[in-house]
């Protein structure tokens, strides 16, 4: 049977798509669409811009889905940073207005609007309603910033008295804060997965693949400067998903491939999972992670990850599955990735083989399993009025 009303709070951007539709960034509504099987409504608030909608972006399925539009907040301006305080009101009346017969709350952080919207909800939401917030960033950022880091310490000193679900597993981890696995595959992708990696013959040269915003936080600077050190002779090809406002610097950077490289910006998850079934090498070297999708999508299709240490992302990859940059060490990437493609044939197929196990940790599947077992079977804390 399926459960009441779900209300989702996020900053996800909304556009409108070019038949004047409401499309979403694809990875959260994607998750959306797939929760929607297990409720009888669902309302998602987030962000409406006015810009163009990237291709990643998707439309809801379900009829049962209603996105409620906020104002945009935030921003690299002082004037957009202010705007969070000027729209305050506006975004939590917006919020409190369609929270009527909600039989579950989702608060998605880190973000702005968390500012106000997580001490709101933590002392003011009906008693009845389960809450719980799903915090997206990486929990062991060193040195976040202000914002973030006051929601991560009000979460951890339980003062929204829920459930909040984090990447990763770490030391000292309060019993309320539970490590969920972010989901963005199906099983279908699954049984798609298996069979490309059971086909797949990982040899020079080679197919590499980035996904990300093209911006240094990323890590698409140390890409470029590692494939400049490659052989040329040993790269087949290297697929550029993402887009940035330095695009046309990193192009250039990466002239020297010629027609060895596509810069595709932004795509939808079918042509994203195309390229990567092409693939033999994930790269990212980004700087600060919560655990991203794209490794667990990459891994689905065997692609190996050659990423950096940070975030949750030493909890899932290692040794047996990919190759891990330590950030801080002294090692660069450029030697982590000449090492990754001089190993042994046998080594590469036994890591991509294995990399099986981790994209079925993935799955919406088991992520709306863990989420009944764990937070919605239960009732909120007593103490929490």
């Amino acid at each position: 049977m399926k459960r009441r009303k779900l209300v989702i709070i996020s900053h996800t951007e909304h556009y409108y798509s070019s038949s004047n539709r409401i499309v979403g960034l694809g990875a959260t509504v994607a998750e959306v669409n797939y929760l929607s099987n297990h409720w009888e409504e669902i309302v998602h608030i987030a962000p409406l811009h006015t810009i163009p909608a990237p291709a990643d972006s998707l439309f809801y399925n379900n009829d049962s889905i209603r996105f409620v539009p906020l104002p945009v907040v935030g921003g690299a301006t002082f004037f957009n940073k202010i705007s969070i305080l000027t729209k305050a009101y506006t975004i939590s009346k917006i919020v409190f207005n369609n929270l009527n017969n909600a039989s579950e709350v989702q608060l998605r952080l880190p973000t702005a609007m968390g500012l106000f919207l997580l001490p709101l909800s933590s002392f003011f939401l009906p008693k009845n309603v389960t809450f719980w917030i799903k915090y997206a960033g990486n929990w062991n950022q060193q040195n976040p910033p202000l914002s973030y880091r006051l929601q991560r310490w009000w979460l951890k000193n339980d003062f929204a008295k829920a459930k909040v679900t984090i990447n990763g597993f770490w030391k000292n981890q309060p019993q309320h804060c539970l490590s969920f696995e972010n989901p963005c595959l199906t099983e279908s992708d699954l049984q798609n997965g298996a069979q490309i990696r059971e086909q797949k013959t990982i040899a020079a040269p080679f197919t590499f693949c980035f996904i990300g915003r093209l911006e240094s936080a990323k890590g698409i600077d140390v890409v470029i400067a590692a494939l400049q050190n490659l052989p040329i002779t040993s790269i087949n090809h290297v697929h550029i998903i993402g887009d940035g406002v330095k695009k046309t610097t990193y192009q250039k950077a990466l002239s020297f491939l010629g027609k060895k490289v596509t810069f595709h910006g932004f795509l939808s998850k079918q042509n994203v999972h195309q390229c990567l079934s092409n693939s033999d090498f994930l790269l990212l070297p980004s700087l600060s992670e919560g655990f991203p999708k794209v490794i667990a999508e990459a891994a689905c299709y065997g692609v190996i990850p050659v990423v950096s240490n940070v975030g949750a992302i030493p909890h899932y990859v290692n040794a047996t599955n990919g190759f891990l940059w330590d950030i801080s060490g002294s090692i660069s990437y450029t030697e982590v990735l000449q090492h990754a493609i001089n190993s042994s044939l046998l080594n590469l197929k036994s890591k991509a083989d294995n990399l099986g196990l981790l994209a079925a940790q993935f799955t919406f599947e088991a992520y709306y399993n863990k989420l009944e077992k764990e937070i919605l079977l239960l009732k909120r804390s007593s103490n929490q009025f």
